[in-house]
């Protein structure tokens, strides 16, 4: 398997490099790999006060949440322990005490 990235137009995975020019030969688009790499930035997960999450941080909840599907309200201030993050709308995967297994946005929450 090639280490080269997926075409930034069509999403081809079968690039391949000329020189120091990538190449896709399904689209016929060219880019160089300091563009490639650009493109591939990391995602960075920032709580409601711009500090960076990591997996495994613990934050607080910093207003009340309506459980969809449920009468019951996850209160401000809940603290949640060994958060996961993900590729989502809902980019914290994690279990609250006495709700179960929950998403989250980062955007309400503050790390703890």
């Amino acid at each position: 398997m090639s280490d080269l990235p997926n075409c930034p137009q069509c999403d081809s995975a079968y690039t391949y490099e000329v020189g120091h020019i990538l190449t896709c030969p399904e689209c016929a688009h060219e880019w160089s790999n300091s563009e490639a790499s650009l493109t591939e930035k990391a995602r960075v997960w920032k709580d409601a006060n711009g500090n960076i999450l990591q997996d495994g941080d613990t934050v607080s909840v910093i207003k009340d949440l309506k459980v969809k599907g449920s009468s019951s309200v996850i209160k401000g201030g809940t603290k949640v322990k060994n958060i996961r993050l993900i590729e989502s709308d809902h980019d914290i995967d994690c279990k609250i005490e006495g709700f179960g297994p929950m998403q989250l946005k980062s955007e309400f929450v503050r790390k703890a």
